[in-house]
């Protein structure tokens, strides 16, 4: 299930609708309730024109169930699955950035994909799964995989949006490494990639 939360200064009820209902399309093709919400005014607290936005999801899942990375073992291959662009993370760098070029890719704005339908085809095959947001595809790894482990990436196994061509003329590529997902937005850890599954890298 799904609930939400908008707060600004002074709530307009037509830009409230619109978000709601765009969390809804999102929960109807993922299955999810929404359940309900807060909806908050605070003047004083957001300047006019602010306004804040999120969600919080529950879900259950049996405890013999669970995917959560702990049988991961050296050999073990990380597959990836491609953004759409940016997603949901570094646009303070992406504003920084603007400010010196501007940029008219679609790939910057491009709602976050939802990887629901990947993640049920690999259900009782993965061993982990990683949703690539702050500290990059790397980061991001290293939070899934058991002590004493790390990933090894093949940076050149996938060809990146053109939003990050366009961010690496202003950003070093450590830094984009550790900010952007850089064209892969989930990963999974499965033992052995099946038939047209990217593999981006193993596990050592």
């Amino acid at each position: 299930m799904l609930l939400d939360y908008v707060a600004a200064s002074e709530i307009d009820m037509e830009e409230v609708a619109e978000l709601v209902e765009g969390a809804a399309e999102v929960c109807r093709s993922a299955g999810v309730a929404l359940v309900g919400g807060e909806t908050a005014e605070l003047p004083g607290i957001y300047e006019d024109g602010e306004l804040d936005f999120a969600g919080t999801c529950v879900g259950v899942v049996a405890r013999t169930d669970l995917v959560d990375g702990s049988t991961i073992e050296p050999g073990d291959t990380v597959i990836g699955f491609p953004s759409a662009g940016v997603h949901a993370n570094g646009f303070t760098l992406v504003r920084r950035v603007l400010e010196d070029e501007d940029y008219g890719g679609d790939d910057l704005l491009a709602p976050t994909r939802l990887y629901l339908e990947t993640a049920r085809a690999l259900r009782g095959r993965a061993k982990g799964f990683v949703h690539v947001t702050g500290g990059g595809i790397l980061g991001n790894l290293e939070r899934l995989l058991p002590p004493g482990r790390v990933a090894e990436l093949d940076w050149d196994a996938w060809e990146r949006p053109p939003v990050f061509h366009w961010l690496a003329g202003h950003v070093d590529e450590e830094e984009l490494r550790h900010v952007f997902n850089l064209g892969i937005g989930w990963c999974a850890v499965v033992s052995t990639p099946g038939p047209g599954e990217l593999a981006i890298g193993r596990v050592a």
